[in-house]
Order: C-alpha cells, then structure tokens, then sequence
C-alpha cells in the first residue's frame, strides 16, 4: 500500500524571499486562501506551486475548495487531480461533489478520518483522504483510520525518515500538489506554462517529488549515494548512514518479476515499466539482482576503450529540443562559433589519436545543411586511406537515413557502401527515447522508431554491428523507457548485432528544452541508477555489455553503477563537447590509467577492450 505526503505550507501572503526560504526548507507548495497574480507569479518564480482554498480570477496550481466550489471547477474543465474537495457540509454533499468532480483528494479533519475514509471506499470513488499531522503519531494514526495521503508542516528530513520506519510495510512517497503518475502529455495541454515549469521542476518521471540534491547529470559534484545502498530517496541520516537491506527482503511486490528474472524468464514490457517504478529499498533490490546478472554474464572483468571523438560540425539544421550542441546559449560560452571541419583536419585528429594508442575515433556531429551521403563516405575513405587499422565507429542512424536520401539510393545500398569504405560499426545514437509520442515533442523533425529499427537492423544484416543508448530524464517516463528496451529486444532477437546498451543521462542546463521550461531538470540519481540496472534485467543473455557514461556522471558516478550491472566505462574520449556544450563540468578526456584506478578501487579486474569488446593486449 502506497501513502502519499506533500509537504506544504499555509500562506496569508507571499513575497519572492518567502518563496525562496520556504523552496529552500524542501515545501514544494504553499496553500493561499485567495492567491494575487503577483504571489503566484513569486512563487512560480522560486519553483513553488500555490493551491488556493476559493475559486479567483487567476490560475493557481490547484484547488482545495469546498464541495460546491468542486463542482464548479469540475463544470469548468478543471481536471479532477487539480482539485481537492474540503470535508465540510452534509455526507451527502461531500459525495455528490466527490463523485461528479472525480477529485483526486478528500481534505479531512483527523477527527473525521474514518468516516470520510468509509466514503472514500464506496465503489465508483477514486479519492484519497488527505488529512494535516504535525507529528509521527498523528500520522500514523490517521493511516490506521483510512488516510493515504498526509499533509506535513515544518517537518525536518529526520521526522520524515521516523515516519517512513513507523509505516511499516507500507510505501511513503512524496507527491507534489498533483497526485502521482500525472502523463506529461495531459499536463502540458492543461496546465499554464508556468505551472507546468514549476511542477516539471519539483518532479522525477514518475510525477512523485524529486529528492532535494544538487546533483544532476554534468554537474561537477559528487553522487547523492550513500556509502552503503545505492538509491539516494531520502535525506535522513538512518538512511544516508544505514546499509540497504539484502535481497529479496527489500524487494516488496517487485519480488516475483526479479525471481524470474534470476531464473532466466525475461520480465514482460509491463514488468519492466513496474521495476521503473521501484523506491528506495526496492531501487537497491533491482541494483542487487542486476549485479548477479552482471557476474553470471562477464564476471568481474570491467572494460574501456581508448578512442577519440571527432566532433565534425556543430551546424545542423534539425531542431531537436535537448541539444544544445549545435544551438547552446551564448552566456554558457559552451558551443563557441560555428564550424565545420575539413577532411584534412578531421585526418589529422585521427592520426593523433592513433599515436596516443587509440583503437577507434567515433565520428558524430550536426546535420550539416550542405551534406549528402558523399561526405560520411568520404570521410571513412579519408581516414582509412591514413590509418587503414584504426577502428571507425561512425554515423547515426539518423545521418545514414540523411545520407541515403540525399544521394537518392536505398539505406542498404548507402551502409554497403559506408562499409565498403572501411566503417567499422555505428553508434546508437539519434534514439534518444523510441517512443514515438514522447519523439513528437523532443525531436519532432527527427526519424521515427521505425526508421531508427530500419537503419539497425539493415546494417547488423550487412555486419556492421551498433551500440545501443537511451538519453533519460528529460520528458519521458517509466513506460516509455520499457517501450524503449523493448524496441531494443525486439531487434536484439533478430539480428543479435547490438554490442552494448549506453544509458545517457540528459544533462539540462544548457538544453533548449529546459531552458524554456519544457522539461524536467535531468533525472534522479535513483533514476540513473534504475536504467543501467533494468537494462541489465532486460538484456540478459542478448547483450552483455551495459555501459556507465563517465561524461555525464563523472568517475565517481560510473563507479558506483558498477555495483548496478554495469561492466564497462566507456572510453577517454579525447576532445568530447556534445556532452560540455549541453552545460556538463566533467572532463573532456580521461586517462587509461584513471579507467584502471576506479575499476580496481571498486574491486574489479580493469581491461582494454576494442570497440566490439575484444579484450587487446595493446599497450594503452
């Protein structure tokens, strides 16, 4: 059973340095009996959400009104998680207005919480009672008389961590003023847009309010991690300090999925969308059953490549939402001037890394207006004509799809002539989510998931093996990343080409997208670790290899994936600034060296690997 809390704070009034002091302390919503434009605006501004208890002339977030004033709103489209009906007036009343305005809350008075808790059960009635508690004992008393969803005032982390420990075997997750599971889709066409920015930012994918770190994706800090679990929900100190609990005690009703999972049946697309769902203890649950997968299908072996990117363009005529690449803002200084690099210096990069002992250069850039396919096809010529040994791991499927139409010819005809010229195989990049109705707002112009799965599975026809990557965190949601593994599967079984699966944490604070309030601020470090660690479940026995991206969340970060499925780190990457443009800190380049120091200090045995995962006694 899952009891949900908010914690929120009754106004008179509200002034910007009060919305900042009260966003600071960790409220995510202040109620106002009859809210101004200017204090909404204030609080939006601090990325507060404001209810108000009456029915105004300006928007506010949500509603707590009373039963006629439900209807009302209800009468005027107001959808019904907007909304919170006050217990007052006759049974009868509370449950007309209940039931007619299908509010997603019933605020009662702790005196009153079994009766309206009775209420609430009557069949064809969706509401939870939410009731005010001021300490753990009221709190767990309204839950034993029928409340699932608390309101706490001035509550410290410590409270909320003895009140998670008091419910025991129920599940406490904090809600901001929507009620969890809200679809981004519904929101957006809803909500006003500074509502909508608000609550993207309070959020995590599965609408429950983000854990309060300043961690994200690119920021030069630390994991929120604790020492000893890996899932970072919550603050307390019986937490950060505690260990998590060993599998499957700490598994709850995500236990069948992973028991099957252990015994090699692979979770379906809804299993899959369940194990994103997972909290706190079950976060470290899902880590722990991914590990043995991860030992059972590589053992302790961690790998790297030493490569070099070649980033050939920051021009591109493609408007994708999240990339700052080819369109960053000018104040971050991140993307500097446009350029598109000649053959001879694209050559010349090639040939540096080759004598600093890289075994692949990957080639990726913008869709520059004046390429065809001629261009990847000369520059795979260029640099095998230079460097006939060195590995090219080239060319989205979205600039093969380009480039196979801008010459006219079919997308086989065009790998097979990418292949003749001596490429090596793809990069999964250009999928970011396959999921076509999350793709028509993140990058609408972009190819469709049947066009992505097209250009893979010619090209594993032909040889040309690929990586597989998810980019998270950003509008999408725990069932459009199990639509995304599946899409990953499906392939998988066919053609058995994919060589790894790389997580990409969206990194936001130099993406377009966030930066006009259209998507959440990256995702959770629970969320991170949730994608490497279901990817491990998901692929288990079709791809082997799962891979932490250093670049998005520094060593220390890739570190600690290792005890979530994870066996390999990438690779030095030697002038990497896709990632750097988008706002992220962590370096351009690591050392072989520094790849062996954090494998060895996590306990594992470090390897060079190729780019298709050859071990290679090449010195580094």
């Amino acid at each position: 059973m899952t009891i949900t809390f908010l914690r929120v704070r009754p106004a008179g009034q509200l002034a910007e340095p009060t919305a900042n002091s009260r966003r600071r302390e960790g409220t995510t919503t202040v109620e106002m009996a009859s809210p101004t434009a200017v204090e909404i605006a204030a609080g939006h501004q601090a990325g507060l959400m404001v209810v108000a208890e009456s029915i105004g002339d300006v928007g506010p977030a949500a509603w707590v009104v009373k039963p006629v004033e439900a209807l009302t709103l209800a009468a005027q489209g107001v959808p019904p998680w907007r909304i919170t009906v006050v217990a007052e007036g006759s049974r009868e009343s509370i449950l007309d207005a209940v039931a007619r305005s299908g509010a997603r809350y019933l605020r009662s008075t702790r005196s009153e919480t079994s009766v309206m808790a009775g209420l609430a059960a009557l069949p064809g009635v969706d509401t939870a009672v939410s009731v005010f508690v001021d300490d753990v004992a009221q709190a767990t008393k309204a839950v034993e008389m029928g409340a699932t969803d608390l309101l706490l005032r001035d509550w410290e982390p410590e409270g909320i961590g003895e009140l998670r420990k008091a419910l025991v075997g129920k599940k406490l997750v904090e809600r901001t003023a929507f009620p969890l599971g809200i679809e981004i889709d519904e929101a957006r066409q809803t909500l006003p847009a500074e509502v909508f920015m608000a609550w993207l930012g309070q959020v995590d994918g599965s609408g429950a309010a983000r854990p309060r770190h300043e961690w994200a994706p690119g920021k030069d800090l630390a994991p929120p991690v604790p020492a000893s679990r890996l899932s970072a929900e919550w603050l307390d100190r019986s937490w950060t300090v505690g260990s998590a609990p060993a599998y499957p005690s700490s598994a709850g009703d995500l236990a069948p999925i992973l028991e099957r999972s252990l015994a090699g049946t692979p979770p379906t697309i809804d299993e899959l969308e369940a194990l994103f769902r997972a909290r706190g203890d079950q976060v470290d649950a899902v880590a722990q059953v991914a590990d043995v997968l991860r030992e059972r299908a590589v053992g302790d072996t961690v790998t790297y490549v030493v490569n070099r990117n070649i980033n050939y363009t920051n021009l591109c005529y493609f408007r994708c939402g999240f990339c700052a690449f080819s369109k960053g803002p000018r104040s971050l200084n991140l993307r500097g001037e446009p350029y598109l690099m000649g053959l001879d210096e694209i050559v010349e990069r090639a040939v540096e890394a080759w004598d600093r002992g890289a075994t692949e250069v990957t080639l990726q850039g913008g869709i520059h207006p004046d390429f065809t396919g001629n261009f990847y096809v000369d520059v795979v010529n260029a640099i095998k004509a230079e460097l006939p040994d060195m590995h090219i791991h080239g060319f989205t499927p979205l600039e093969v799809w380009q480039g196979a139409e801008t010459l006219g010819i079919p997308v086989r005809r065009f790998l097979e002539e990418l292949k003749e010229a001596g490429l090596g195989t793809l990069p999964g990049t250009a999928a970011e989510i396959l999921d076509d109705d999350v793709r028509a707002h993140l990058c609408p112009d972009k190819i469709r998931t049947s066009q992505w799965a097209e250009v893979m599975i010619t090209a594993h026809e032909l040889g040309l093996r690929a990586t597989s990557t998810i980019m998270f965190g950003h509008i999408d949601h725990p069932r459009s990343w199990a639509k995304h593994l599946q899409v990953i599967r499906e392939i998988q079984r066919r053609t058995g080409g994919f060589t790894e699966m790389v997580p990409l944490p969206f990194v936001h604070m130099g993406s377009p997208i966030y930066l006009r309030g259209r998507s959440r601020p990256g995702p959770t470090w629970d969320e991170v670790v949730l994608i490497h660690a279901v990817s491990r479940i998901a692929f288990d026995g079709l791809v082997p290899n799962i891979q932490a991206s250093w670049v998005k969340l520094g060593l220390d970060g890739g570190r600690r994936l290792l005890d979530a499925g994870c066996n390999d780190l990438g690779g030095t990457l030697m002038g990497e600034i896709i990632t750097r443009s988008a706002g992220a800190a962590h370096g351009q380049e690591v050392t072989p060296q520094q790849f062996r120091e954090v494998i060895e200090a996590a306990g594992r045995r470090p390897a060079l690997r190729s780019t298709t995962y050859d071990i290679l006694d090449r010195v580094s």
